[in-house]
């Protein structure tokens, strides 16, 4: 089986081995701590309190993201139905969390069951009719978008209760509740990828498809279970950006796949499979969050944002491509 970068999967022992690649393998992390340096020494404000916290709220739904399409894109696949999903179930939490209706759990529920859903969706027809991932998704993503305008009738879904509101603009202890979500969420999928069988699988599926099916592993059943949990990542977004305005936004989501594949590759995420890390997805987010909150504290133009963020990506994986012919 090819090398799979990061972590390398060995079918006899049926256990992830780790591989020191030198300072490509930290490349994105020392990326990261010198542009925080660079912007803690050009700008007053980069390192306020209230600043980072403002850094990692707004980042918190593109890291949801960017773990969800990291489990996907280590197994060889891709989802663009994200930024829909988050519509969807965004609408379909709000329409559940007015006032004096139901419990705030029902709302929270609906939206992840929403999300869980449209993944499994994607899982199910990918392993079962053979089509590409891309072009299922991408078919989802319009699916998604068209259900949400049906069931919001168009229109923002407004007046929802305080309980639910607090999910995504409440605080503990002076820290925004997104912070606590993304932490969580963090610490459950690290945990998954890199001490389950289930993330060894993946591994060993984006490494080498023909070698894993000859090994036994269900290559349908990862990765619907794959599909499916991306999904709910994208339900549990789509209700933290619902709470965070305070409304169900049909419209909203747009562009956050595209946000969250390129945290994912930024962080060392391999475009060819078989290599992936949580730490590399969230440090991928949190990269391009504090790289669009240093522009604008230094005043550029979001016009110019938009061909750094571009440049950055291309960089990404234009590295990716020369590590993978090294390692081929």
């Amino acid at each position: 089986m090819k090398n799979t970068g990061n972590t390398s999967f060995d079918l006899a022992q049926n256990t992830p081995k780790l591989r020191i690649s030198g300072l490509g393998q930290y490349g994105i992390f020392v990326a990261f701590g010198l542009i925080c340096l660079v912007l803690s020494l050009t700008t007053r404000n980069f390192l306020n309190w209230s600043n980072l916290m403002i850094i990692f709220t707004q980042v918190s739904i593109n890291a949801l993201l960017a773990f969800g399409v990291t489990f996907v894109i280590i197994t060889g696949g891709i989802d663009l139905s994200l930024g829909s999903m988050v519509a969807v179930a965004g609408v379909v939490a709000a329409s559940f969390a007015h006032p004096d209706t139901y419990p705030v759990i029902v709302p929270i529920l609906m939206g992840l069951l929403t999300g869980l859903a449209m993944g499994a969706f994607n899982g199910f027809v990918i392993t079962r009719s053979n089509v590409p991932p891309f072009i299922v998704t991408l078919g989802t993503m319009t699916i998604g978008r068209g259900l949400a305008l049906i069931l919001s009738k168009g229109r923002p879904i407004s007046n929802l209760s305080d309980s639910f509101n607090f999910i995504g603009g409440g605080q503990l202890a002076g820290i925004p509740m997104p912070i606590f979500i993304l932490i969580i969420m963090f610490v459950l999928c690290a945990v998954l990828l890199n001490k389950t069988i289930v993330g060894r699988y993946m591994y060993a599926i984006g490494g080498n498809e023909q070698a894993a099916r000859a090994s036994g592993i269900s290559l349908s059943k990862i990765k619907m279970i794959v599909y499916t949990l991306c999904g709910g990542l994208a339900g549990l977004a789509g209700i933290l950006l619902t709470s965070r305005i305070t409304t169900g936004q049909p419209n909203a989501g747009a562009g956050f796949e595209l946000d969250a594949i390129a945290a994912a590759i930024i962080g060392g995420t391999s475009t060819s499979g078989g290599t992936g890390t949580m730490a590399g997805a969230l440090t991928g987010a949190l990269l391009i969050g504090v790289i669009s909150n240093g522009l604008d504290l230094l005043n550029v133009t979001s016009y110019y944002q938009q061909v750094v963020m571009g440049v950055i990506i291309v960089g990404a994986v234009v590295l990716d491509s020369l590590q993978h012919k090294r390692n081929s």
